[in-house]
């Protein structure tokens, strides 16, 4: 959920290690202030993210099986559209969508796997990044208190790490180890 700078990531690197299934979702384009950070390239721009993200995950691994959902999610739809996964990868950057998708996933979706994401603006200590579990099956990646804001914008590195680490989180749920 969210193709942006956590959710290129996550998703690339579920499709290496040979995820067989994956839902994208998001609602935006690709925009040149996206670059930074997210897994786009220049001749993508104006795209349908979840249209330029399937084309470089086929060509990670042309035998995943991708479903696109281009529409804005909310804490309504989430657990329709949703229904069947077994893991969720909460990766907006609107703390009010964060929220929602954590509240539908405790309301609505019992024994679903949720791997989401706060506080991984900046340049900070890479080790303050942590998977912290806060209800069963349910998972927080990053320090919890670095926001994005004026001179602490959000950076590839640190995105990086804590999208890593989301991957890291959904692989141990699918392999039963968590």
């Amino acid at each position: 959920m969210g193709l942006g700078g956590l959710g290129t990531v996550v998703a690339g690197a579920l499709a290496r290690i040979g995820v067989g299934k994956l839902i994208l979702a998001d609602f935006d384009v690709v925009e040149p202030s996206n670059l930074n950070r997210q897994q786009y390239y220049i001749s993508q721009i104006g795209k349908k993210k979840t249209m330029a993200l399937q084309e470089n995950l086929l060509q990670m691994n042309p035998y995943i099986c991708i479903e696109t959902i281009d529409s804005r999610l909310t804490e309504e739809s989430i657990p329709e559209i949703f229904e069947n996964v077994t893991v969720l990868a909460e990766c907006f950057d609107d703390p009010a969508m964060k929220a929602a998708a954590l509240r539908a996933v405790l309301t609505s979706m019992p024994g679903i796997g949720y791997v989401g994401a706060s506080g991984l603006a900046g340049y900070g200590d890479n080790n303050s990044i942590r998977t912290k579990k806060i209800y069963d099956n349910v998972y927080i990646i990053g320090d919890g208190t670095s926001a994005a804001g004026p001179d602490h914008g959000l950076m590839a590195p640190r995105v990086g790490i804590a999208a890593h680490q989301q991957a890291n989180q959904i692989l141990r749920i699918l392999l039963g180890k968590d």
